[in-house]
């Protein structure tokens, strides 16, 4: 009896190995570029395989970058919604956790997609943000550090809770530098006033008592320049939605 458990919890463990090195293997190996646009060479390729893979690791995330020629003549968001339908991508699971960059070369359009936490942490608001970091590099003709981009601001963005702004300053490296300058100047500036003893000698000492003998207030002319506030040519539209298949998603779309 014994050895017949023993025999059964060998099985199972196995089992549990194979399945867990089975699924480990297939998310090493998944495909994440889809550059049906020919925009990137084998290398840039492999290497933006490499660094959605890594930072997917990290955030249980699905990075995924396409582009498309002309998406076969439709507009690139329903596209894209279909696109995830049938692919089915998701690092937790299928149709799960996934960002998605997405390039439609005849219209030079540009949209950014959230589904499931990603839909949570890259709303629409960090979607724009994401998206005007990327779009000087996309009309340079620069794709491979624009999709380099996508990834790591996508997975820096990850690390902040939803609700706060990830390109304030008040997160900034530089601003904690100089706070803690400031601080410390303000100790410092208080330990060396407390330390010099009451000042009893001012200006009357020598001078003797004064009088204010004259008044006089000097106003200035105040003039005001009105400048025409220049349009951005890079304004964000559409959003996020639901797919055909039921799964909703942020979104940020625009030209390049």
């Amino acid at each position: 009896m014994k050895k017949r458990v023993l025999f059964l919890t060998s099985i199972l463990s196995l089992v549990f190995i194979f399945g867990f090195l089975t699924s480990a293997f297939a998310e090493e190996n998944k495909q994440r570029v889809y550059d049906y646009a020919n925009l990137l060479s084998e290398d840039e390729i492999a290497e933006l395989e490499d660094l959605a893979l890594k930072h997917g690791k990290e955030h249980e995330m699905d990075f995924i970058i396409v582009t498309t020629p002309d998406a076969d003549g439709r507009d690139i968001q329903p596209y894209i919604e279909d696109f995830y339908d049938d692919m089915a991508f998701g690092f937790d699971k299928p149709h799960g956790n996934t960002a998605i960059v997405a390039l439609n070369m005849a219209k030079r359009d540009v949209m950014i997609f959230g589904f499931y936490k990603g839909e949570k942490y890259i709303n629409d608001k960090r979607a724009d943000l994401i998206r005007q970091k990327i779009t000087p590099y996309l009309s340079g003709g620069n794709y491979y550090e624009a999709f380099s981009l996508f990834i790591e601001t996508g997975s820096e963005y990850m690390g902040y809770m939803p609700f706060v702004n990830p390109d304030s300053f008040l997160l900034k490296t530089w601003f904690h530098i100089l706070l803690a300058i400031g601080v410390a100047g303000l100790v410092v500036g208080s330990m060396a006033y407390n330390s010099g003893g009451k000042v009893t000698v001012n200006e009357r000492t020598y001078t003797g008592d004064f009088k204010v003998l004259e008044r006089k207030d000097v106003y200035l002319t105040k003039s005001v320049t009105k400048r025409r506030k220049p349009q951005n040519n890079n304004r964000s539209g559409g959003g996020g939605g639901i797919t055909s298949g039921g799964h909703s998603y942020s979104g940020s779309r625009g030209k390049f």
